[in-house]
């Protein structure tokens, strides 16, 4: 598409961009202490709570890697959001209160400072901070995917960069997210989120709306998957197009992984009076399911569409979502979904750059008993160094975007839910535990992701390798506790854990 065809959708882009390097200028004014930088000054009510986490959580895997999963392996993409229905309800019980309550009476700012401050273990805080860095790369990098992806379509970039136009994009995106991430920190990202968890809502529910309008109807955009060689009725099955323990592993990994997800987490640091958490699992599961329409629209509407011979097979799964805004949509709603997914990657991109940024300058030099004297400005520094890494991978990786979100995220799954869901309420758990845990997480789903990919465990793909690391870590960490000594808690963390 030359990029003057529609100069709205590229005008929503660069407003969107520019909104986001006004909000960095802002954030960067206000962001006075490493608290502000890290936490965002522990000042935000349960409404912004709620917003800034479904945002960081639902990123571009949603908004375009939900609907090229979809098109790959059809509806059985589906079993990931099927724990929606209680994991907001099921953070807010297991782990938000306490970790809130741990920042009241510690300097708790990220989640292996909360491994650190329940199991008084360097080596636990250790693992869990390489585990915090390598899921963040991962899951940054799949954010910067998504983003290149957009960005190479909205801009026309393939067609007049030919190879070069999606690093093109990446380095655009690139160099919005460095600007307001290392201007601001959190302090930026939390308040960037509130404002793009806004916009990904409203722009989720008027693409799901049209994509069906689009499609014909419901019923037609059915008729027409069940009816075509291409997809089949298989392709609406639950099972259809995928073994059933990919299937479950998806379910599993997504239902229960979700406890050790950092960017989710680290959100509950933020809010102003714990007391409020208890309307935490309203709001987040409310707007979850919410954003998630894009996913069910654009993953029906986008192959019934190709079915009916008015869309051409699509060259990348990942392509459906561009090709859908481009290619259909009114030019003001591609402008405001366009606005919306850029929202999403954004805000998670920006979760992701801080959290990494955080292992290497806080976390790691706590677990060597040697912390750095200027962690403002050591933060900014290792905000660049982790973006570009997460850049490069993002450049190189060949596979879907849907694919990178599940390593990482499965990733953070494996290495931290059972030290916190299990830990942070059952006092038995050893900090030998939780070391063993979170390193067998972290090495089994690093391990089996590499050996899946070079082949030499072929049927190793997809979610498989996170749902065995996940099971082997609860395992271990169960295995270990029954096996040494009940540990002696100090008291305030004693008092947090009785509450």
């Amino acid at each position: 598409m030359p990029i003057l065809d529609r100069p709205l959708i590229v005008a929503s882009a660069l407003v969107y961009f520019l909104a986001c390097g006004a909000l960095g200028v802002w954030s960067l004014r206000r962001t006075r202490s490493a608290r502000d930088f890290w936490v965002a000054g522990q000042g935000l009510g349960v409404l912004f709570t709620g917003l800034a986490t479904m945002a960081a959580a639902f990123s571009g895997f949603v908004f375009l890697g939900g609907p090229g999963l979809t098109y790959r392996i059809g509806l059985t993409s589906l079993f990931i959001n099927l724990s929606v229905g209680f994991t907001p309800a099921l953070l807010g019980w297991t782990v938000a209160k306490r970790l809130r309550l741990l920042a009241e009476v510690r300097e708790v700012y990220t989640i292996p400072d909360a491994i650190l401050c329940r199991y008084g273990s360097r080596a636990a805080s250790g693992a869990a901070a390489v585990a915090v860095l390598v899921g963040s790369v991962g899951y940054l990098g799949a954010q910067l995917l998504a983003l290149g992806t957009l960005t190479e379509a909205v801009l026309g970039l393939r067609a007049s960069l030919g190879v070069w136009g999606f690093p093109a994009a990446v380095g655009i995106g690139l160099a919005v997210l460095l600007f307001y991430g290392v201007a601001g920190g959190m302090m930026a990202g939390v308040y960037t989120d509130v404002f793009q968890g806004a916009l990904m809502l409203l722009a989720a529910v008027a693409v799901f709306v049209y994509a069906m309008s689009a499609g014909g109807g419901f019923g037609a955009v059915v008729h027409s998957i069940a009816a075509s060689p291409r997809f089949g009725r298989q392709f609406l099955e639950p099972l259809g197009r995928t073994p059933t323990l990919t299937a479950l592993g998806f379910f599993f990994v997504f239902g229960v992984g979700v406890l050790g997800q950092p960017h989710m987490l680290h959100k509950f640091y933020m809010i102003r009076d714990p007391r409020r958490l208890k309307w935490l699992p309203l709001v987040l599961g409310g707007s979850q399911v919410l954003c998630l329409l894009i996913w069910l629209g654009l993953g029906l509407a986008v192959p019934a569409l190709v079915a009916q011979g008015r869309l051409a097979p699509l060259q990348k799964p990942d392509d459906a979502t561009p090709a859908f805004l481009l290619g259909f949509a009114p030019e003001p709603l591609a402008g405001l979904a366009v606005a919306g997914i850029l929202s999403a990657i954004m805000s998670t991109a920006d979760s992701f750059t801080n959290l990494g940024a955080a292992v290497l300058v806080r976390d790691l030099p706590i677990a060597l008993g040697r912390r750095l004297r200027n962690e403002l400005l050591w933060g900014r520094i290792a905000t660049v160094g982790v973006t570009l890494a997460a850049a490069l991978l993002a450049v190189f990786y060949n596979d879907l975007i849907a694919l990178l979100g599940t390593f990482a995220f499965g990733t953070f799954g494996a290495a931290l839910a059972p030290a916190l869901a299990v830990g942070l309420n059952w006092q038995r758990v050893t900090a030998a535990a939780a070391t063993a845990s979170i390193v067998t997480g972290t090495v089994l789903c690093l391990g089996l992701e590499i050996l899946g990919r070079q082949h030499v465990l072929p049927r190793l793909s997809g979610p498989l390798p996170a749902a065995i690391a996940l099971a082997a870590s609860f395992t271990v960490l169960l295995a270990v506790t029954a096996m040494t000594k009940r540990p002696v808690l100090d008291g305030d963390v004693l008092a947090v854990m009785e509450v």
